[in-house]
C-alpha cells in the first residue's frame, strides 16, 4: 500500500450533511457504518444510473483508479460496476475511518451478475469533501483475488509500544537455535496490504514453510512512515515504493536481501505461487 488527496441538489446536500456529522463524531481508527456517500454510490450502481455514479468521482483533480497495478481513469471503475448490471450487492465493510483528511472506505463484495456468474471484489475507496459534496479521489479495485482479503483490520500486527530492536534481537537468538532466518516485515496497522500478507503467511500451504524457516518480525513505520527509521536504513527498505516491504536477514541480523521495487506493496493482488517462490528462494540452505 502506497503512503498516500456545482449545483447542489437536495439529495446531495442531505448526503453531505449526514457525512459531515458522521465524520465529526469519529475517532481515528473507528470502524462505523453506514457511510452516506458510499450508500449513495452503491444505490447508483444498483440502479444502473451512470450519471449519478459518475458525479461521485472527483474531476479536479481527476479520480485515480488502480486495477492490477495499472493506473486508469474513473471510467474504468464506473464502467466495470455498471457492466455487471447488479440488482443486489452483499457488502462487508473492512475499514471506514478518517485518514489524512480523507475517509478511507474499504469493502468486500460478493456479487452475482444476471448470467449467474459470481465474483468476489475488494474495493479500496478514498473519499474527500469537495465544497458541497463528497467525491471519490482514488480507488483500488481487486477482482477475484487469489489471496484471502481480511474481513477487518483489527489485528494488532504492529503494536505501538513494541521495541523493534529488542524483537529483532530475540528473533536472532531463536533463528540461531533453530537454523532459521529473519523475515522482517516493514509496515503498519493502517496498511490493508500488510493484513493481506499476514493472512497469506498463515495459509495451510505457506504457514508451515514460514514457521520452519523464518522468525517473523513486524517493524512498525508509524502513521507517517518515520518510525524505526534507523532500521529502515539498515535493511535498505525503499519506503517510497510502499509497504509491506520485506527483508531477509541471517541469524546475526546481517541483511541477505531486501525487496527494492515494491514487490509486496500490492499484496492484495499477489498469488500463493508468488509467495511460495519467494519463501523457497530465501529460506536457509538445508543442513542435510
Amino acid at each position: 500500500m502506497l503512503l498516500k488527496t456545482r449545483v447542489v441538489t437536495t439529495e446531495f446536500l442531505a448526503v453531505f450533511l449526514c457525512a459531515s456529522i458522521w465524520a465529526a463524531g469519529q475517532q481515528p481508527g473507528a470502524d462505523s457504518s453506514p457511510f452516506p456517500p458510499f450508500e449513495q454510490w452503491k444505490a447508483a450502481v444498483l440502479a444502473g444510473d451512470a450519471t449519478a455514479l459518475t458525479q461521485l468521482y472527483s474531476v479536479d483533480p481527476p479520480a485515480q483508479v488502480r486495477v492490477r497495478g495499472a493506473m486508469l481513469g474513473p471510467d474504468a471503475d464506473t464502467s466495470f460496476w455498471l457492466a455487471l448490471k447488479l440488482r443486489t450487492m452483499k457488502v462487508e465493510v473492512v475499514r471506514n475511518e478518517p485518514r489524512h483528511g480523507h475517509i478511507s472506505f474499504i469493502f468486500r463484495a460478493t456479487v452475482v451478475s444476471p448470467d449467474g456468474q459470481q465474483k468476489s471484489i475488494t474495493e479500496d475507496q478514498s473519499w474527500q469533501e469537495q465544497k458541497e459534496q463528497w467525491r471519490l479521489i482514488s480507488v483500488e479495485r481487486t477482482d477475484d483475488p487469489s489471496l484471502a482479503q481480511p474481513a477487518n483490520m483489527k489485528k494488532d500486527l504492529y503494536p505501538a509500544d513494541a521495541n523493534a530492536h529488542a524483537e529483532i534481537s530475540e528473533a536472532e537468538q531463536k533463528a540461531a537455535a533453530g537454523h532459521k532466518r529473519l523475515l522482517l516485515v516493514f509496515g503498519a496497522n493502517w496498511c490493508f496490504d500488510c493484513h493481506v500478507l499476514d493472512l497469506a503467511f498463515h495459509r495451510p500451504d505457506l504457514g508451515p514453510i514460514v514457521e520452519k524457516n523464518f522468525e517473523v518480525v513486524h517493524i512498525d513505520i508509524g502513521p507517517d512512515g518515520k518510525k524505526n527509521a534507523d532500521l529502515v536504513r539498515q535493511y535498505e527498505i525503499p519506503l517510497n515504493k510502499g509497504v509491506p516491504a520485506l527483508a531477509v536477514a541471517d541469524s546475526a541480523g546481517k541483511l541477505i536481501v531486501s525487496e527494492k521495487n515494491g514487490e509486496f506493496e500490492d499484496a492484495r493482488q499477489l498469488t500463493p505461487e508468488f509467495l511460495m517462490v519467494f519463501l523457497s528462494k530465501w529460506k536457509p540452505e538445508s543442513r542435510d
